[in-house]
């Protein structure tokens, strides 16, 4: 009416706050692949977690720890060597919480309720803790997978599983028996070799029987405040691994020096360092010589982290993009009302279904590995390729989710600006696209147990008369053989067919006809919202976000 007073402060046509989702009950895709396994006391712990991960506290913490950026203090006031990195109370909070969840020790517990579903339940939990704030989710990562290569000296791994058991929390920089809990980090990357590790100039001299001195320099070792770091040295018989403690048993530095942090693009909330070993002393693990072999499962369990973090990325794009759509008012409509939009939509939420079906799958076959030879074959080949597809899906992805939203995706107060950054990080995590592609190649030479093991699910869960067969890998895995440029196309291959089969265990048949359709045939697709008009994209979206 002329003369009405209007509050132009009001906020009309916006969405509601995202946060006070439960992330594990409004999930399909994880409640699809482990309802019937497990009990209703791991069930409802899964259901806690979900629900804190959703919550605005967690939300607040997250941003917390990410606008106030760790510090180095490499001198204390009166210039004695420091070498400490400061973090906000707030990413204290979360490590505490993550601890506490196990995300860093579940799968090496002895817990009878989650004996044969450990890597699943824990994949379950890291994937909702990624959703919110990954940056900490590294240092619970590498500790997870340092245990495997600890493995390789038994006394050694005795002395500091117990300590990464507790579950408890201590980032006090004290000798293991001083603490409540510990955490690992892993310093094989240098400057004059990243991938190429053979080429670490990093060396190890033997002091007394299994205890080493290390000098050398690591130029990304992230969660450089844990309390010892698996470490990739040269020795005379070649590139060898140690757990190279910050601090000694006596209670003294263990000449670990930080010279500076990086300054990354994502993943802020987490110390990214320099680190040199000035004599430091480190414990051998597994042979001189043979540190790559003894460090190949710890990289393994890394990869699957790092494809299990970027799905998470994806998911918490996803439920933005379709909340903001459910509330946002367009000429008349609701904006998931226009056609195009909803598209766009269903389009993101089947590569969002399949990338969590295809690492909870990959969680499944770490568990069921310890008995089948089979599975442990599956799990071998599929890890890379699944990081690969999901990592490099990643951003792209949520470039599109931040459209969705419009300018409000694109501003630092909201989660999509954070989950962006963070994405391409993830694919470096482990070893980047080019690195893994080839050591599929090479594996479907040394390990045809492991390419076979693919196939044979694909072939029992995605039509072989459709439009990717097991025939058509094969072709693809041969050329690699003979030709290491093709390797993308192979591993592609592999992760989108292993990817439909896996969202057919977990989901409605349709999804993952959708999503082959959309993948795997018919015309050439390089954005989102192609997807075939013949799918009903309303129930699509309504599936994988629920309301």
């Amino acid at each position: 009416m002329p003369g009405e007073a209007i509050d132009i402060y009001e906020a009309i046509n916006q969405p509601p706050p995202s946060f006070g989702r439960n992330l594990f009950e409004t999930d399909p895709i994880l409640i699809g692949a482990l309802e019937t396994l497990l009990g209703s006391e791991v069930e409802g712990e899964l259901g806690r977690i979900g629900a804190y991960w959703g919550s605005a506290e967690a939300f607040e913490l997250a941003r917390l720890a990410n606008e106030n950026a760790p510090v180095l203090n490499t001198f204390d006031r009166y210039g004695r060597r420091q070498d400490s990195v400061e973090f906000h109370p707030a990413y204290h909070a979360l490590m505490r919480r993550s601890v506490e969840n196990g995300l860093h020790s579940a799968i090496w517990e002895e817990d009878s309720d989650l004996a044969g579903h450990r890597h699943a339940v824990r994949a379950a939990a890291l994937y909702m803790t990624s959703q919110t704030e990954g940056g900490h989710v590294f240092a619970l990562s590498t500790t997870s997978a340092a245990v495997a290569a600890l493995r390789a000296n038994r006394p050694v791994m005795g002395d500091w599983l117990k300590f990464v058991r507790t579950r408890r929390y201590d980032h006090r920089p004290l000798a293991k028996e001083d603490k409540h809990g510990v955490t690992i980090a892993v310093a094989f990357a240098e400057r004059e070799a990243g991938t190429d590790l053979r080429a670490v100039a990093t060396r190890a001299e033997p002091v007394e029987e299994g205890v080493w001195r290390l000098d050398g320099h690591k130029w990304f070792v992230s969660s450089p405040m844990a309390d010892a770091f698996v470490v990739l040295a040269q020795t005379p018989q070649g590139p060898s691994l140690f757990l190279v403690p910050r601090v000694t048993d006596d209670g003294l530095p263990n000449g670990v020096r930080l010279d500076r942090l990086k300054a990354k693009l994502g993943n802020r909330a987490n110390a990214t360092a320099e680190i040199a070993f000035d004599g430091a002393l480190g414990h051998l693990l597994g042979e001189p010589g043979r540190g790559i072999t003894v460090a190949a499962p710890l990289s393994a369990l890394v990869r699957l982290d790092g494809a299990l973090a970027a799905a998470g990325l994806m998911r918490a794009g996803l439920v933005e993009a379709v909340h903001y759509a459910r509330h946002r008012r367009v000429f008349g409509s609701l904006l998931i009302e226009e056609p195009l939009m909803l598209r766009v939509l269903a389009d993101l939420a089947l590569d969002s279904l399949a990338a969590t079906a295809l690492v909870m799958r990959l969680a499944l076959a770490y568990d069921a590995g310890a008995k089948d030879p089979h599975e442990a074959a599956f799990a071998r080949i599929m890890t890379p390729a699944a990081k690969y597809w999901i990592t490099k899906t990643a951003p792209a992805f949520l470039q599109e989710a931040m459209e969705c939203v419009g300018g409000n995706g694109c501003v630092e107060d909201g989660l999509l600006p954070r989950l962006y950054r963070d994405a391409p990080l993830h694919a470096l995590w482990g070893g980047g696209g080019n690195l893994l592609c080839l050591e599929i190649a090479r594996m479907v030479s040394s390990d045809p147990a492991a390419l076979n093991a693919a196939l044979a699910e694909i072939a029992r869960d995605v039509d072989v008369d459709g439009p990717i067969s097991v025939v058509d890998i094969r072709s693809a895995a041969a050329a690699a053989v003979s030709d290491p440029g093709t390797s993308r196309i192979l591993t592609e291959q592999l992760a989108l067919a292993g990817a439909a089969a896996a969202l057919h265990k977990f989901a409605p048949r349709v999804l993952a006809d959708a999503f082959v359709a959309g993948r795997l045939a018919g015309s050439w697709r390089a954005t989102y919202g192609i997807a075939e008009s013949r799918f009903d994209t309303a129930a699509i979206v309504d599936f994988a976000v629920q309301q």
